[in-house]
Parts: C-alpha cells; structure tokens; sequence
C-alpha cells in the first residue's frame, strides 16, 4: 500500500533541547490519522515537517514519496490548516478564494464556490466578523479545494464551541470520503479523534509511542481485573501498558496478540480514550521534565 508519509530516525532540535526524536514511522494513504500526546511531545513539529516549513535536524521524512516542499508539484499535493485555523480578518470570503485560486495551481473554483454556498457564509463578510466556526470552515474550504492529495490539520478545533466542532469534523469525514484525500489531524480531545480517525499515532516525551489502525490496536489492547498479583507472571507475550493495585485487586491494561484464558482475569475491552490514556501515563523519555497534560471531553 502505498505510504503517505514515511519517516526514518526523525528529529527536531531546537538548541539542546529535542522537540522530535527518533521518529520512524510509516503511515499508509488512505486514512484519516489523529495524532495525540502531551503539551509539547512534538505533535506540531511533527507537522511542520511534514509540510516542509522546516527542515529535520535528524533523520529524513518523505510525503508522498518525495521529500517535502521539495517541488512545486509535491507543494500542490499537501495542503495545511495551521493553529487558529489562519484567515485575514480584512479579506472577504469571497477575497480568500480569489487568493486560493492565485496562490494554488490545482485550485477547485467550483468546489469552493460550493461548500461557501452550503455554509451559508456570506462571500462580501469579512473574516473578521465571522464566528469561530465559520472562520475554521473557511480555513477548511481553502484547504480542500486546494484539492490536495494530503491533508494537514494542527488542532483545528480546539478553539471552538462542541457544536462547531461536531460540524467541522462532519464536513471534514464527508470532503475526505468524496474526495479521497489522506488527513492527518493533531487534536488535544480524544472524543474528537475517536469520531473521526482510523489511524493514531500518540507522541510523548518527543518520541513515538504508539502507531497503527485504530481497529487493530484496540483489537489488540485488553483491560484485565483480578485478584491482586504479580504482572510478571502474566504468559510471555502480553505486554503490560498500565497497572494499577488496590490490597486485593490488579487492574492491567495489556497489549497482545493472544487471547487472555486465565480464568483469574476478567477481560474488557478497551476504548481509545483508555488506549490513548495508558501509553501517554508511560514514563517519557529519560531527561524530559515536561508535565502531560490530555484534554478529555465528551
């Protein structure tokens, strides 16, 4: 299956200090990739190598099979909507399409002509005045009909109100399906992400701790509750992610591939809120004073 980014040994470092550290991953097209960790684990550097507006200390990255922002061509393949969904507050809508169609080669008139349409947006109110949510449409409108191969999106929603975020992700999911464009989303609200996402990648301490399809990690991952006991006499192969004790009772998350039949243990499955919970509680790497903190919202 063909990768839609590729990364090898991928690092960031702003003078001592790592923002990204040996990160190798590779992310198949086609799917809709949340990417989640702490304050300052590098979910932003991350992203801002993928698009190419700077250039890895460390390692290599490739989008789309080329390096980014290497070309016109693989420039018009990616587009982006950076923090704070950026729009000009003194530009009309209708001036924020004129300046798509001048700044994109690919750029879709008809398709942004559209979704402005069926938004309701006014095309002569300027960015300014517009809602939260609508200046996030905006921002969204810009990048789809940009008509890109990949999307890029850094906490697109976090500023905005539950509703506004229930319809951004909708028009998000529904562009993506019709138009058969990779996303790739940094959010802070797992809620969000489980609604949306089919792949995650959680980043802490600067580096990758977990990545995969969502389906097969929660396949994969079990909450077991029991008499208290030793985690280390658990059957090779099962991997303990979190483990918590009362006097007589363990509670485990593990990560295997086999089936759990001791009868001891009572076997749940798992939620990504649990998943994602779990492997960012794992110590971070060794040296790295930075507080996790997760927003978590129903």
């Amino acid at each position: 299956m063909t990768s839609v980014i590729e990364a090898q040994g991928l690092g960031m470092r702003y003078g001592r200090r790592w923002a990204l550290q040996d990160c190798t991953l590779d992310i198949p097209a086609g799917h809709v990739v949340g990417l989640v960790g702490p304050n300052g684990a590098g979910k932003t550097t991350f992203l801002n190598l993928t698009v190419g507006q700077m250039a890895p200390t460390a390692g290599s990255i490739r989008v789309l099979g080329s390096r980014p922002a290497d070309t016109t061509a693989q420039l018009a393949k990616v587009g982006f909507v950076a923090q704070d969904t950026p729009t000009y507050a003194g530009l009309t809508v209708a001036e924020h399409l004129r300046l798509g169609a001048r700044l994109n080669p690919g750029w879709d008139a008809a398709l942004a002509a559209a979704r402005i349409r069926d938004l309701g947006l006014d095309p002569a109110q300027r960015a300014g005045k517009l809602s939260g949510g609508q200046r996030a449409q905006l921002a969204l409108t810009l990048g789809i009909a940009k008509r890109p191969e990949l999307l890029v999106l850094d906490e697109p929603v976090a500023a905005l109100d539950p509703l506004a975020r229930r319809e951004f992700l909708q028009s998000l999911m529904e562009a993506a399906a019709e138009h058969e464009f990779s996303v790739v989303m940094s959010s802070h609200l797992v809620s969000d992400l489980e609604r949306v996402c089919d792949y995650l990648v959680v980043l802490v301490g600067s580096r990758v701790q977990l990545a995969g399809e969502v389906d097969e990690l929660l396949a994969t991952h079990h909450l077991l509750s029991g008499p208290r006991r030793d985690p280390g006499t658990l059957p090779a192969g099962v991997h303990v992610v979190s483990a918590s004790h009362t006097d007589r009772q363990s509670t485990l998350l593990v990560r295997t591939g086999t089936p759990i039949r001791d009868p001891e243990w009572t076997v749940s499955q798992v939620s990504m809120e649990d998943l994602v919970l779990a492997h960012m509680s794992r110590p971070a790497t060794a040296g790295d004073d930075r507080t996790p903190a997760l927003e978590v919202q129903k």
